[in-house]
């Protein structure tokens, strides 16, 4: 640990500020995640080229998640991107307090990327996985917004993220649910559902004794949510490159190709096809 300190210096390079602020010691740990979200995006950029063309989807998916994982907690360990806020309960009134938005650009990315690997696996229509990708985002600016405001009115702010997570909720375990039966991938979708909103589950919680309410110091709540986002995230997205190795895409229609998704009455890549389409005349093609 000694070494490790010797090392990071990035408390004395960016210094903090306020009553409650980031330790060495959480720095420290911020980094650690910082550096398994730069492993996990490296594994998953690698392990695309395993993937067969046009099932490269989730990869695709949870490679942009960990990447804004790994920028976003190397702002954070590297004591960047906060603002002091004063802090209104009764407990803490009048105390400064580093709030740290890069977690929340974070969370914007990464939810929504959870939310579409869900909704297209379940094969639930478009609108519905655009419904929940904004629930997550009004999820989460609520809980931004709430987080730099000065007064008890954060609260209610909270309570509006609290009922987007709700509906968020209902959707991918009911909805989602119906139509991952119908395609035949339930028990698989049963299992990654329930993983994720396992995790989204403590997610009020532990904003609401950190952020919120200043209950748990800085570094302590960053202990808290880098655990939180290392088993959603990384361990969602593990799991969901791990499984989709037995999926049929052609039969759930999310292959993907250059001309679109695949046709689930077909099951075929349209490439196969540009063959015969070289020997059609070219006045029939420019007239097609």
């Amino acid at each position: 640990m000694a070494i490790l300190d010797a090392r990071n210096d990035a408390l004395r390079t960016n210094p903090p500020a306020g009553v409650q602020h980031l330790s060495s010691g959480g720095s420290d740990w911020l980094y650690a995640v910082t550096a398994i979200f730069g492993v996990t995006l490296l594994a998953l950029f690698a392990h695309k080229f395993r993937a067969r063309a046009g099932e490269r989807f989730f990869h695709y998916l949870f490679i942009v998640a960990t990447f804004v994982g790994l920028i976003s907690y190397f702002a954070m360990a590297s004591d960047l991107g906060w603002d002091l806020i004063t802090q209104a309960n009764r407990r803490s009134n009048g105390i400064d307090r580093q709030i740290f938005w890069p977690k929340y650009v974070f969370w914007v990315v990464a939810f929504p990327a959870i939310v579409i690997a869900l909704g297209v696996l379940s094969g639930v229509a478009w609108a519905t996985i655009f419904f929940n990708v904004f629930l997550s985002w009004i999820w989460i600016i609520s809980y931004l917004v709430s987080a730099y405001t000065r007064t008890n009115y954060k609260w209610g702010f909270f309570a509006f993220g609290v009922l987007a997570h709700i509906f968020l909720a209902l959707s991918t375990l009911q909805h989602g649910m119906r139509s991952a039966t119908r395609v035949g991938i339930r028990r698989d979708y049963t299992m990654l559902s329930g993983y994720a909103n396992f995790f989204w589950l403590i997610y009020p919680i532990a904003w609401g004794l950190s952020d919120g309410g200043n209950v748990i110091g800085v570094t302590g709540s960053m202990i808290w949510f880098g655990i939180l986002d290392l088993l959603l995230v990384v361990g969602f997205a593990l799991a969901v490159v791990f499984l989709s190795r037995r999926w049929d895409y052609g039969r759930l229609n999310i292959a993907f190709t250059q001309y679109g998704r695949v046709p689930v009455h077909t099951g075929t890549y349209p490439e196969k096809h540009s063959a015969n389409a070289a020997t059609i005349p070219p006045a029939t093609r420019a007239a097609v």
